[in-house]
């Protein structure tokens, strides 16, 4: 950056103004990165890492560390802005949700990342009661969850989008149904830390966990779009979980399968077969 006059290559990513580049493709930099990423692992105990602003270096590097260090569980947060058209957010947000797939593929997989695209969808779709948001062209989930779920980390807000930051606030008195979507999908849900144990919804939140984890829905699970109108969305998921959030009507088809209502909230059921 221009205020280091530093010697390294030409960045391999984005710059970030508030911190000099760090060159990653130098072997003595990635050694002393790899160095320290195994003290974190084993002397302190970390199991896995969150790589902040990963669009600022290759995610090929990241690869190298993940190999090095074996972590349990990693994500990159890649965030840039949706598709939008004259101010109004564009339907279609594969390019969007690519980019995202581009750099979990830089890293050969290796690391997932946030599903930015699903979040911008449901601030959306819950904001302007636009439900149809929540299904893609295809008939399938539109962010990083419908097209590689097992590397989609879904959110409904972090400590940057909300908290004391506020950059990305999630659409207020709506979270749950956020939370009722990420925790019956695949993919895998990260709940914040302030709606837990610095608001109202801790409880719904555990019982939505508690029914995940019975349920034992997973990262691959598969969803089938029964409904995407102006007013509600609905999906059954693994053919054994029904959902609906919106304020708008849908009641799972009874047929070989029963259905038994299993949780509720404001705007958001969710019903369990038998």
């Amino acid at each position: 950056v221009s205020f280091i006059q530093g010697r390294g290559n030409k960045s391999s990513g984005d710059n970030f103004h508030a911190a000099p580049n760090i060159d990653h493709s130098q072997d003595f930099v990635r050694k002393d990165i790899k160095g320290w990423m195994r003290w974190l692992r084993e002397e302190i105990g970390y199991d896995g890492w969150r790589l902040d602003f990963v669009r600022g270096f290759w995610g090929g590097y990241v690869k190298d560390y993940m190999d090095a260090t074996s972590p349990y569980f990693a994500v990159g947060e890649y965030w840039d802005s949706l598709s939008y058209t004259y101010g109004e957010m564009d339907h279609n947000q594969d390019a969007h949700r690519q980019r995202i797939i581009d750099w979990i593929n830089a890293t050969s997989g290796s690391a997932g990342a946030f599903d930015v695209t699903t979040k911008g969808v449901l601030h959306a779709a819950l904001e302007r009661c636009e439900y149809w948001r929540l299904a893609d062209e295809k008939g399938k989930p539109p962010g990083v969850v419908g097209w590689w779920p097992s590397r989609a980390v879904t959110f409904v807000e972090n400590h940057d989008t909300g908290s004391t930051q506020g950059h990305w606030r999630f659409p207020g008195g709506k979270e749950m149904q956020g939370y009722a979507y990420i925790l019956t999908h695949p993919g895998t849900p990260a709940v914040f830390f302030d709606h837990v144990y610095s608001s109202n919804y801790r409880s719904e939140i555990a019982a939505l966990l508690a029914f995940r984890n019975r349920h034992k829905l997973h990262c691959r699970s598969i969803v089938q779009i029964s409904k995407a109108a102006r007013d509600v969305y609905a999906a059954i998921i693994d053919e054994k979980v029904a959902v609906k959030i919106g304020p708008g009507h849908f009641e799972p088809p009874n047929g070989p399968r029963k259905w038994s209502p299993a949780l509720e909230g404001r705007d958001y059921k969710i019903w369990e077969s038998s």
